[in-house]
């Protein structure tokens, strides 16, 4: 362990945390430093390393022809291409490099959802257990990307709301 962060086998891997600092990192408008971009990069790659297995492992209990399974196995295939980039030149480069990285990570997320059967919750990021009464939502995309379609608890989807 160092002083700022546990080592990987002194905390469970959470896919909601690492979503989240991958989100946080591609929203950044501001070119951060290259600590920081070093930073990121060791997560993610950590991250994806486990989100690889996870997913790879879920797509194996499914029938070949399964859509879900292929497009999962798509990401898996782009996340391995994008873990063997090489180091580009210059800080900007760095950033679109990680960025790369940091959607893997959120699509494999994503996918480890689809396949597991887990859906959460766009706003809370909690998962939507089947007793949950629920809403259709459109989240806007990342860094002004398309609207992503999902589902909210009732009672978040009133939280935002305006009357």
């Amino acid at each position: 362990m160092n002083a700022t962060r546990p080592q990987a086998d002194e905390a469970p891997f959470a896919p909601v945390t690492v979503r989240a600092a991958a989100a946080w990192f591609l929203d950044q408008r501001t070119l951060p430093r290259h600590g920081t971009v070093k930073a990121f990069e060791v997560d993610f790659r950590q991250a994806l390393e486990q989100l690889l297995t996870r997913v790879e492992q879920l797509a194996g209990g499914l029938p070949a022809d399964d859509v879900p399974r292929k497009v999962a196995l798509a990401g898996v295939g782009e996340a391995c291409r994008r873990l063997v980039e090489p180091v580009a030149a210059g800080l900007h480069g760095e950033v679109n490099r990680v960025k790369r990285l940091a959607r893997s990570v959120i699509a494999l997320c994503d996918h480890l959802d689809a396949l597991s059967g887990l859906r959460m919750c766009l706003l809370c990021d909690k998962p939507l257990e089947d007793s949950d009464a629920w809403e259709l939502y459109q989240q806007a995309g990342l860094t002004g990307g398309p609207e992503k379609p999902g589902r909210v608890h009732a009672a978040c989807a009133r939280t935002v709301r305006r009357p």
